[in-house]
C-alpha cells in the first residue's frame, strides 16, 4: 500500500484514529511513559473498534430487519 493509512481507513478506524491520538497527547502531558502509553491507547483501540462493529451489526441488522 503507498499513502497514507488514512487513505485506506474505513470511518470507524479513522474515528478511532483521531480518538488515539488525543488521548496519547493527553497522556504524554500527564507525563505517562511510552510503554504504559503503547499498552493502553492499544486497549482503547480494542475496545473503540469492537464497540464500533457491534454498533455497524446492529444498524445493519436494523436495516433487514425492517426490510
Amino acid at each position: 500500500m503507498k499513502g497514507n493509512i488514512r487513505d485506506y481507513a474505513t470511518i470507524n478506524q479513522l474515528i478511532c484514529l483521531s480518538n488515539l491520538e488525543n488521548l496519547n497527547a493527553v497522556f504524554i502531558q500527564k507525563g505517562i511513559e511510552q510503554s504504559e502509553r503503547l499498552t493502553e491507547l492499544n486497549k482503547i483501540a480494542i475496545q473503540q473498534m469492537r464497540s464500533a462493529l457491534k454498533a455497524q451489526k446492529l444498524i445493519i441488522s436494523s436495516h433487514v430487519n425492517a426490510a
